[in-house]
């Protein structure tokens, strides 16, 4: 089965909370994670306001069904990912990095200096993932105020101690 990726359209935001909950479903192989999988995803309504400001991709298939999405907004300089979720059945297909590059391509258009996101650092999926594809871990020292406030924000809502991580990934025009 083949997949395309394209800017997400209003009608799509209704569709992206059931995906981020099927791709939540990896963190059940995680014991001290699995409650994850059963936590609150992105509001319709925050990924309207992606779509509206052109930061939303999704991955289709053949038959128009959203197997994907990456729901981001402009803060400063850089485009940070707010979300990331390929449905569970999906993964391992390639759609996230394909998604990334979406989101890439998005941020050069607007002439963004970055793509910036939080995660978990140790989750294969996730960390070690973004670092394949091209992110940097940020040590503390150069973490701006927004992701320095999202890391102590993700604590506060009871992420274990020293398990996420801010990245972020340069946008070049040489790339």
């Amino acid at each position: 089965m083949s997949f395309s990726i394209r800017v997400a359209v209003d009608d799509d935001a209704s569709f992206l909370p059931a995906i981020e909950r099927s791709a939540g479903q990896a963190f059940r192989s995680v014991p001290e994670l699995a409650w994850v999988a059963d936590d609150g995803v992105m509001s319709v309504d925050a990924h309207r306001a992606c779509i509206a400001t052109r930061t939303c991709w999704v991955a289709v298939d053949e038959q128009g069904r959203i197997a994907g999405f990456l729901s981001a907004q402009p803060c400063g300089q850089d485009l940070h990912i707010l979300e990331m979720s390929v449905a569970h059945d999906r993964q391992g297909r390639g759609l996230g990095r394909r998604l990334l590059s979406a989101a890439y391509g998005g941020a050069r258009a607007l002439g963004l200096s970055g793509l910036t996101l939080t995660t978990f650092r140790a989750l294969p999926w996730n960390a070690p993932f973004y670092e394949k594809s091209g992110f940097s871990l940020l040590s503390s020292d150069r973490l701006d105020a927004r992701l320095a406030a999202a890391l102590r924000e993700e604590a506060q809502a009871g992420f274990p101690a020293g398990s996420r991580c801010a990245m972020r990934r340069d946008v070049t025009a040489a790339d």
